[in-house]
């Protein structure tokens, strides 16, 4: 079986490499073509274009930013629709709007092609050593088909339901993370501010109901000042926007998710939105003019 791999960022990269680890031929596409080289490197062919990948390939997984890149690189002109054999796959793997993944699903359908939108939640470092969690919907049928390209990329893979259904959880997801970030920077901030280590009471208070693997992954990271994105305050402004537009659509209002959009719309316009969105602590920090270190 030849896979095409299209999108290798942060995120694609590592999970492409992987694949290859577990021995699928891979033919990749990024518009970074030092990206491209080190894949090759590695034994992945390097695509000519979307087309190219899209007539030889019989899986092909886009990894990308935001619903419009994967509409203009599924559907828009010498796009992967225009070189499609029925029969083939799409593993939508970025995370996009779920209204927008029903729309490429739809005009594959109509050329014999199926789709899974699968998005992905665990950042850089789950990328890099395959234990993501991935969120499928989709036909089961082609869940099936697709387990075990997926499971070499993740520790868990979850079928969720119809088309759409992965993006709806991964917005959940979303949602939990951005408002778990914030809990975490408050509660360090008010350690720092009446005097107390916030690494000790970090420590102290990860063993029992608080801890969570979000707080593991990031109170180190505000501590240490190392706000290199894993995952950026921009992408997840990104996310957010799809939560809120999604969240309209079918009448669930979400306050603490609509008040994390606009901490990290400030964080945005300190120059943080490169960061790793830890750096949401950043905002707390101003507020309180205090810095949390260990």
């Amino acid at each position: 079986m030849k896979i095409g791999f299209i999108g290798l960022g942060i995120m694609g990269k590592p999970m492409a490499k992987n694949l290859i680890k577990a021995g699928y031929e891979l033919v990749v596409l990024d518009l970074n073509k030092a990206a491209v080289d080190e894949l090759t490197a590695l034994g992945a062919q390097a695509g000519k274009s979307n087309v190219d990948i899209a007539n030889q390939c019989d899986v092909i997984i886009t990894m990308l930013p935001n619903s419009p890149h994967v509409k203009a690189v599924v559907l828009g002109e010498g796009g992967i629709i225009e070189g499609v054999k029925p029969g083939t796959i799409l593993i939508d793997m970025s995370s996009i709007a779920p209204l927008a993944s029903r729309e490429i699903y739809e005009a594959l359908a109509q050329k014999g092609v199926e789709m899974l939108d699968a998005p992905v939640s665990g950042g850089e470092p789950k990328a890099i050593d395959g234990t993501l969690s991935v969120m499928v919907g989709g036909k089961k049928e082609i869940f099936d088909k697709c387990y075990d390209i997926m499971k070499a990329m993740a520790s868990s893979v979850v079928y969720i339901g119809e088309i759409g259904a992965g993006n709806i959880a991964k917005l959940c997801n979303q949602i939990v993370v951005a408002i778990n970030i914030a809990a975490v920077s408050e509660a360090l901030i008010l350690a720092k501010k009446a005097g107390v280590s916030p690494d000790l009471v970090y420590q102290a208070i990860r063993g029992g109901l608080a801890g969570s693997t979000v707080m593991d992954a990031k109170a180190p990271m505000m501590m240490d000042r190392n706000f290199k994105p894993g995952f950026r305050i921009d992408l997840h402004i990104k996310d957010l926007n799809n939560v809120l537009e999604t969240s309209h659509s079918v009448g669930a209002p979400l306050p603490l998710t609509a008040q994390l959009m606009e901490i990290m719309q400030a964080i945005k316009l300190d120059g943080c939105g490169v960061e790793d969105h830890a750096s949401i602590v950043k905002f707390y920090e101003k507020l309180a003019e205090v810095e949390v270190t260990r």
